[in-house]
């Protein structure tokens, strides 16, 4: 029996809930899913052990599902259990940022998915579908994850199994750092990091129609001022002492003059490893230096992507 395997998924699950499992080969591409509610019986096991030998990738969905459900839809997700971030870059930087953060709690495991890749878990209580959607995008923009794991019928890497993406295949290995269940009040990701950034519409606006926000007023006054060379670092405390309204006027004002910042870079021919660089030297008194090179470089390419947008709209 794969003892890390059981143990990783007796702490996510309770007995006789329905999860499913997902089997995924590379070469030749192919899946295989069962929803089953007794995941920790031998032949279970057994049967999972057997498929990753022979080749398949394991996987777990990270949400318990309804009774008697046959797929893996978001309709069929019973609760929410885990909030998650799937870091594929930079993964040390990155993991060292989370750790040091205030703005999030301990993380109940964090699984090692390959060299310098990580998968990171708390275990939550008290989140509804669409608040557990939302803080996943917050995690991935605040601390760099992958934007595309931010939906609830995520299935999530099991530990214990390889990793058979690569070759030589990777042994999949997990740390439990605490066993607390978190509730929203925990995490306390600013809402400005999507309200500021994602002006493309990809996050749904509360707005009026033909009025802009006062995020999106915020923005094209930076925009403005910087364009006619107002210095950064006065402007960034003018923008905290206007939004005293935000739950962290500081860091809305960081990052709204910053991303500003980069994307004016980007449209004057400035290279993107050299505006990474000028946001880490800005703020490497105000932020620690594991966290701002992580920041800087997350600041970069969303302004890049925004730039992109802009060019090709």
């Amino acid at each position: 029996m794969n003892r890390t395997a059981a143990d990783f998924l007796t702490r996510c699950f309770a007995p006789g809930e329905a999860i499913a499992l997902l089997l995924r080969r590379e070469n030749p591409a192919s899946a295989t899913q069962r929803v089953v509610a007794l995941a920790l019986a031998p032949r279970y096991l057994a049967w999972l052990a057997h498929e990753n030998a022979s080749g398949s990738n394991v996987y777990v969905a990270a949400n318990p599902l309804r009774p008697c459900s046959r797929k893996r839809t978001k309709e069929s997700i019973a609760s929410v259990r885990h909030l998650y971030i799937d870091i594929d870059m930079d993964g040390d930087a990155r993991l060292a940022a989370l750790r040091m953060s205030d703005a999030v709690p301990n993380p109940n495991a964090i699984l090692s998915t390959s060299s310098g890749k990580y998968l990171v878990l708390w275990r939550v209580d008290g989140f509804d579908f669409a608040h557990q959607e939302q803080t996943l995008k917050l995690l991935a923009i605040a601390f760099g994850g992958d934007p595309a794991c931010t939906d609830c019928n995520r299935v999530l890497r099991v530990p214990g199994y390889l990793n058979r993406k690569y070759d030589p295949a990777h042994r999949i290995i997990v740390e439990y750092p605490c066993d607390s269940v978190w509730t929203p009040a925990d995490f306390r990701l600013d809402i400005a990091a999507v309200d500021t950034v994602l002006f493309s519409g990809s996050v749904p606006s509360r707005k009026q129609p033909g009025k802009n926000s006062n995020s999106e007023s915020d923005w094209a006054w930076v925009s403005r001022e910087l364009a006619h060379g107002k210095d950064a670092v006065k402007l960034t405390r003018e923008l905290a002492s206007r939004r005293s309204d935000k739950p962290n006027p500081l860091y809305y004002a960081q990052r709204t003059v910053d991303v500003a910042s980069a994307r004016l870079w980007l449209i004057e021919g400035i290279r993107i490893d050299d505006v990474i660089t000028m946001l880490e030297s800005r703020r490497r008194f105000e932020i620690p230096t594991a966290l701002c090179s992580v920041r800087a470089r997350e600041i970069a390419m969303t302004a890049q992507r925004m730039f992109d947008r802009k060019k090709f709209a």
